[in-house]
């Protein structure tokens, strides 16, 4: 086995336990033994758990920008952000956990804001102020600094996320998108020209 598939392996491992058990689970004892390796060996490829845990969430971060990428984002303004909003929310219902690694637990290199939005290392953030600015330039927004619009939407977003996925919406997941639609648009009406 290579290095690479080696690595591969033991992201894949983690994965798993983290999609079926959560962040509590992805240990290297754990994961060392779903892969077939030595807890030691895992070292070779992943300095500790923190990084191991990093690397999952920077790889998740790649696959909703690819499919964020991927997503028709044809129509108006407000459109095409519904659009990645609904994106988002795919993502956010299909990977719960992954989600919450991601967005919600601390963890060393995640991005701050907002010098790292700014300085443009948030690949999903910097779609979001695209279109932001597509919107500010041609008028439909209000002109003014896109990061904490984009900080902002997100927030809101995410929060509505880990309030549905933590049990305290009594909805369906249909009405919960709906939900999170009409409170974006409240939102963006706000900022609207």
């Amino acid at each position: 086995m290579t290095v690479d598939s080696t690595a591969g392996s033991i992201a894949s491992a983690a994965r798993l336990l983290l999609d079926e058990e959560g962040i509590e689970a992805v240990t290297m004892r754990r994961v060392a033994r779903a892969v077939g390796l030595t807890a030691m060996a895992i070292y070779r490829h992943y300095p500790d758990r923190k990084g191991l845990l990093n690397a999952l969430a920077e790889e998740g971060f790649r696959e909703l920008s690819e499919q964020l990428r991927a997503t028709s984002l044809s129509g108006g303004i407000e459109t095409r952000i519904l659009k990645a909003l609904d994106v988002f929310l795919t993502f956010a219902l299909r990977t719960p956990r992954l989600f919450e690694l991601m967005f919600l637990t601390p963890r060393e290199g995640a991005r701050q804001y907002p010098h790292d939005f700014k300085a443009g290392k948030s690949p999903t953030a910097s779609l979001m102020a695209e279109l932001l600015k597509e919107g500010m330039a041609t008028g439909y927004f209000r002109r003014q600094d896109v990061w904490p619009i984009v900080f902002e939407t997100g927030a809101l977003f995410q929060g509505l996320t880990m309030l549905y996925l933590g049990g305290r919406m009594d909805m369906s997941a249909t009405r919960f998108r709906a939900f999170c639609r009409r409170s974006i648009k409240r939102y963006l009406r706000g900022i609207r020209k």
